[in-house]
């Protein structure tokens, strides 16, 4: 039984913070309800306990609250996601409260929103390839089953497109393998959370989707809860109904500027940039609930998207998403310009573990030498534009012209596919080879002989 306690003791607010005096047994993470003089009620949590002292953060904000005429009611629980298999195909607020016209879920059983950390030695290893139908994350930076791989982008990038295109189309290969996507938008405008509604409504993806969206004009703090509810939820979805699940975070930066105002609510000392010194381990607890449990079918694989202020890679964000992370796909500006889409920056890209999810039985045996000969063809002829643009094509050597040719081919043929062109891996790879084959076989130094004579289009076609 919930031992419910109310105090009037309110003694200051500071920003969206309350501090309680008096108060006993109070822990870490619970929440509270705040009734008002006027009878409204306002919602909390308890960010942290000294003795007799609580401090609350407030969901709606602090202002208007007359600390006088004030009471906190203390629930003894923690912040709690209702779940049910009627969760897919719906959309909630950043708090985990349905926010289109459904119903309210009858929760089969409510789960704490921080989640229980995974064991280490019940992780089981991501080996299993998931195809998103881009080609230059299908073909060269292979999603995993279970990885963490971010999208680091920019201002005015068009990092929406591309993770409404990753919940339309990424599945895991196989039969009757039960795939959905939990989406999590944390400060995003009324439009862009319009944009994802949409598209998922009208491709029919909505129907394995949950959303969980936090705007810009919603309360920093309940930013700070939102990525918490989304995982909750796919913990639910992956691990006790048996589905691979695909949790988009966007966009973590708008998390961690929230965090960095709660911080400074706080008056904690601030560590690089004016964030806490705990952000390393905050983005942690949240990036750390992906993955694989032995004995369990179902799986977390993450995609979090981060906007690098004034595309900084070392701004502390991506930094140390970076460290904690897989890997990460680039966006970028210049090929945004050139009208390239997605504008995927093919050559600072990368995921640690594409060797694991692909060659015979995942994807095809040619996948791995075929990518390493289109990166080192592709920066072969990066070199070349680079060298145009200083010298003049007219100083390039015969050869030097023709990998540039190719570079400004893969820009066009296989980086740029549009938003909603979805290709199979089958597709990606075949198209590679079409490139490649404007290249004498005997410049093919990073593929076996025998699958250029096995895939290679001019002996194929012979075939």
């Amino acid at each position: 039984m919930l031992s419910i306690k109310e105090y009037q003791t309110v003694t200051s607010i500071s920003g969206p913070l309350m501090m309680v005096e008096m108060v006993d047994a109070a822990k870490y993470g619970h929440i509270v309800d705040i009734e008002l003089g006027d009878g409204s009620i306002r919602h909390g949590q308890i960010l942290q306990v000294e003795n007799d002292k609580v401090l609350v953060q407030v969901f709606e904000g602090t202002s208007g609250i007359d600390v006088e005429k004030s009471t906190v009611r203390f629930l003894a629980k923690p912040l709690e996601l209702a779940v049910s298999p009627e969760i897919l195909g719906r959309v909630f607020n950043g708090l985990g409260q349905p926010k289109d016209d459904g119903p309210a879920i009858i929760p089969t059983k409510r789960l704490d929103i921080n989640g229980q950390p995974i064991n280490p030695y019940a992780r089981n290893y991501p080996n299993e390839f998931i195809q998103t139908g881009i080609s230059t994350i299908d073909g060269l930076n292979p999603l995993v089953r279970g990885q963490k791989l971010p999208i680091f982008s920019g201002a005015g990038l068009p990092h929406d497109q591309i993770t409404a295109q990753l919940a339309r189309q990424a599945s895991v290969l196989g039969h009757g393998e039960q795939f959905a996507v939990v989406f999590a938008a944390m400060g995003i405008t009324f439009e862009a959370a319009q944009f994802f509604i949409n598209d998922l409504h009208e491709t029919g993806a909505i129907e394995r989707s949950v959303m969980f969206v936090n705007l810009a004009n919603d309360p920093a703090i309940e930013r700070i809860a939102t990525p918490r509810f989304a995982l909750t939820c796919a913990e639910y979805l992956a691990f006790e109904q048996d589905m691979h699940v695909l949790v988009i975070l966007n966009d973590m930066t708008n998390y961690c500027e929230a965090l960095r105002e709660i911080s400074a609510a706080r008056k904690e000392v601030p560590g690089r940039r004016g964030y806490p010194g705990y952000l390393y381990t905050d983005l942690a607890t949240i990036y750390e609930r992906s993955g694989r449990i032995k004995g369990k079918d179902g799986s977390i694989t993450m995609v979090p998207v981060l906007t690098m202020p004034e595309d900084d890679k070392t701004h502390p964000v991506p930094d140390l998403t970076g460290y904690i992370t897989e890997g990460q796909i680039i966006l970028s500006r210049s090929l945004h310009r050139k009208a390239v889409s997605p504008p995927v920056d093919v050559l600072p890209s990368l995921s640690r573990l594409k060797d694991k999810g692909i060659g015979e039985g995942k994807t095809r045996e040619d996948h791995a030498d075929l990518y390493n000969q289109l990166y080192a063809g592709y920066a072969r002829g990066k070199e070349a534009q680079e060298l145009a643009t200083i010298m003049g094509e007219a100083a390039l050597s015969a050869e030097d012209k023709k990998y540039m040719t190719f570079a400004n081919e893969f820009e066009t043929r296989y980086i740029s596919q549009g938003y909603y062109e979805n290709r199979s891996v089958e597709d990606t790879l075949n198209l590679g080879w079409e490139l490649l084959s404007m290249f004498d076989d005997s410049e093919l130094k990073r593929i076996d002989v025998d699958l250029i004579k096995k895939y290679m289009p001019r002996f194929r076609n012979k075939n």
